[in-house]
């Protein structure tokens, strides 16, 4: 059995620690604790690293197609490592949700994510993937909300970010053999 964990962000040095980036941040995290190493694959679109870990294999991704074009890259992903929905986990940003809350859905809508409606097109409708959304709030007013997702964290948040960040990477390694349940829970106490 294969578990591939992609993360959501947008390529590129100008949007690394921005908020729609978490979902790399993340990834990042995890690739890190288990020794991964990622590679360009330029096929698949994608940064990707694979490992044995625990017994299993573990394809980690971050797309390198845009935030609102990550369905093509994981849609190509999940063909070439033959991964079906029930062992793809998607982690990404939500404004629906406050600063450090994270979220796990083993179903569901895009909920107005341009990431996730991506790969809700690129994958036909399918939605029984597993998604990890962690709250990065709503934008202030007069805040546009694409300009929110794509601005770098407040000095209060990028205190709080690693712990954050931590605490979900944890949550996916400890979780990689036994599957992940629907919880919400506020990673900022």
């Amino acid at each position: 059995m294969a578990r591939l964990i992609v993360g959501l962000g947008n390529p590129g040095k100008e949007y690394a620690q921005t908020r729609h980036n978490l979902g790399f941040l993340v990834v990042d995290a995890v690739a890190r604790k288990i020794g991964a190493k990622f590679s360009n694959d330029k096929q698949a679109h994608a940064e990707v690293a694979e490992i044995n870990f625990d017994g299993q294999k573990v394809i980690l991704a971050k797309p390198a197609t845009f935030m609102n074009l990550s369905g093509e890259a994981v849609a190509s992903l999940m063909g070439r490592f033959k991964i079906s929905a029930n062992d793809l986990w998607i982690v990404h940003d939500d404004v629906a949700l406050d600063f450090g809350v994270l979220r796990v859905r083993l179903d569901g809508s895009a909920g107005g994510h341009n990431g996730i409606k991506s790969l809700l097109q690129s994958l036909g409708g399918a939605q029984e993937f597993t998604r990890l959304r962690v709250g990065v709030s709503a934008a202030p007013e007069p805040i546009a909300l694409e300009d929110w997702v794509i601005s770098k964290f407040s000095i209060e948040e990028q205190i709080k970010l690693p712990k954050i960040v931590d605490q979900v990477s944890d949550k996916i390694i400890t979780s990689l053999n036994t599957g992940l349940s629907g919880v919400t829970e506020n990673l900022t106490d």
